[in-house]
């Protein structure tokens, strides 16, 4: 009876153990809830309890929330949905980013290359007035560079200031050369008439004429690419609605309050979920699929009178030609003067060198200095063919999110946003709006008001690269836009009790370091009808809490007996 006895109380005790390890399964909440940061521990409850306040995460069974983890929970989703959106973009933002100080270091090279081809033209060919020119020419590539950088310019009158400055020491040096150049006034004289006389011939008319047409094609390549980044800025940011943040609450967190901290939703469930929370965001897809191709349009048309490369390093090519061309116009425009400004005031006699140049022998240049990377062309072109990789990145993002990182790819078990299960049985919506009626896991009210903002900005910048709605020469205001923060905005619907105003202001700039390797292929073309099956990494908890209990029911099978001989006692 004594041997019985020990016995006895050694599986009552073994009992009591196993029991204790079933009713703590709290404390791998606790530790993944501080692990993530996601709030003081003292919200948490020791043991297993009723959930009847719970509004989420609501369980027949037990549970490790309370409503203030709950809450807690809510934004901790909520934040790290906007940390994945950002971290899948990074790598298209990067692109972009890169590429427009690119083709702004390229327009500079340029600039500063055609200023140096110019003043090497008047030093080698028209020596006398070589000093003279290089102010005119200086300030002719100021103002193009200004031009190309968004300032309200006329090119026509840019160029016409260049030619009016050119002009009377075209006069002074070629025309009517003498030892002593002519006076202030009647350097004055002889500039007024340049826009009259047209000493230059169509050169002028020719040269803004390029400059205009190859500068809007550079400036609204800056533009777009400047707007792509506002685009992929506001989809980061994106607010998201009540209905939303509730759905992610229960996809991420709610099987945390069971005790599953380690299961991952359903593949079809978390495509729902993503779908009907990006839903606004896809919309965007047909606009940028339509973007990139537009880009590669308006590429495809910058050659010839287009190619800002070919216009800039050409432009002392055409100051030559106008130079000769009032060379070869010398007596009339003598006459013209003379009748005009009376016959020539001289400073008094210097020692001045003339020369004269009407060959037509090849221009004498420096040598070249190219940007780094080759032409813009060239540069447009690996720029382009890396940008086409993202042609169904807004179209496939959700499916991508889930693929990747958010959904299960265990073949034994997944959550389906109430318990554990072998696959999700529920109808998979399609992408955008209207598809979202028939979504089980999240309502959708409406199209997200930033999100039109953004999608009209892109179809008028598309009309503009596809040469259907031309820009004033020198402005392109009517796509201005901004640096797509989103700070101070809101999209979506938003209740205080979630505590989104003003929440997040923190969040959303926080700096992502990795770099995700995107897969553009992705479309979502997932089978409607189907049921998916690929459940969740790793469950372990779901397997071990079953071993917990057959080996439980073990024990009492045990004890029992133990337990009428002590009662017969």
């Amino acid at each position: 009876m004594d041997a019985l006895w020990v016995r006895c109380v050694f599986l009552l005790a073994c009992c009591c153990a196993s029991g204790l390890g079933s009713a703590n399964k709290c404390d791998e909440v606790r530790k993944v809830f501080q692990l993530r940061q996601i709030g003081p521990s003292h919200l948490l409850p020791s043991n297993p309890r009723p959930g009847s306040d719970l509004q989420v995460c609501v369980s027949k069974n037990s549970t490790c929330c309370t409503k203030k983890m709950e809450e807690r929970y809510q934004v901790a989703a909520r934040r790290d949905i906007q940390n994945l959106l950002q971290t899948s973009s990074s790598s298209l933002k990067f692109l972009i980013a890169r590429n427009v100080a690119a083709f702004q270091e390229s327009f500079e090279a340029l600039l500063w290359q055609a200023e140096n081809y110019t003043i090497t033209l008047f030093q080698d060919l028209y020596h006398s007035m070589a000093d003279q020119a290089a102010g005119p020419v200086r300030e002719l590539f100021t103002d193009i560079s200004l031009f190309l950088l968004g300032s309200e310019f006329s090119v026509d009158e840019l160029v016409q200031r260049f030619f009016d400055a050119l002009f009377p020491l075209v006069y002074d040096h070629l025309i009517s050369p003498s030892l002593s150049g002519i006076s202030p006034g009647h350097a004055e004289c002889v500039r007024s008439l340049s826009r009259s006389v047209r000493p230059f011939g169509g050169v002028p008319g020719h040269l803004a004429d390029q400059i205009a047409r190859s500068g809007v094609s550079g400036k609204l390549l800056l533009q777009a690419l400047h707007l792509g980044i506002e685009v992929i800025n506001t989809t980061d940011h994106l607010q998201l609605s009540r209905e939303c943040r509730r759905a992610l609450l229960k996809m991420h967190y709610c099987p945390h309050c069971q005790g599953l901290t380690q299961s991952k939703p359903c593949m079809g469930y978390c495509i729902n979920v993503m779908r009907g929370c990006l839903a606004s965001m896809a919309e965007i897809d047909i606009h940028w699929r339509e973007f990139v191709r537009s880009l590669e349009g308006l590429s495809a048309r910058m050659h010839g009178p287009q190619d800002l490369e070919q216009v800039l390093l050409g432009i002392h090519r055409l100051v030559h030609d106008a130079v000769r061309h009032a060379q070869k116009n010398g007596p009339r425009l003598s006459a013209q003067v003379y009748k005009l400004c009376g016959p020539p005031s001289r400073k008094p006699a210097q020692s001045v060198s003339i020369q004269h140049s009407s060959s037509r022998e090849s221009i004498p240049l420096k040598a070249s200095v190219r940007a780094p990377g080759g032409s813009l062309a060239n540069r447009r072109k690996d720029f382009l063919s890396s940008l086409r990789l993202y042609l169904t990145y807004y179209g496939g993002l959700a499916d991508q999110l889930c693929a990747s990182d958010l959904a299960s790819n265990d073949a034994l078990s997944c959550w389906n946003g109430t318990e554990i299960v072998k696959s999700y049985t529920l109808r998979v919506v399609g992408n955008g709006i209207k598809a979202q009626i028939a979504n089980p896991e999240v309502k959708v009210k409406g199209a997200d008001p930033v999100i039109n903002q953004i999608i009209d900005k892109l179809k008028h910048i598309n009309q503009l690269l596809q040469g259907k709605s031309i820009p004033k020469l020198g402005s392109l205001d009517q796509i201005e836009t901004g640096s797509g923060d989103a700070e101070g905005r809101y999209s979506g619907d938003c209740d205080d009790e979630d505590g989104c105003a003003g929440s997040g202001a923190g969040e959303v700039k926080r700096k992502v370091s990795r770099v995700s390797k995107l897969s553009p292929d992705v479309t979502g073309n997932h089978k409607h009808h189907h049921h998916y099956h690929h459940p969740p990494a790793k469950d372990s908890e779901v397997k071990g809490s079953s071993r917990s209990f057959r080996l439980t029911g073990a024990i009492w099978v045990l004890v029992l007996p133990c337990l009428h001989v002590l009662l017969a006692l």
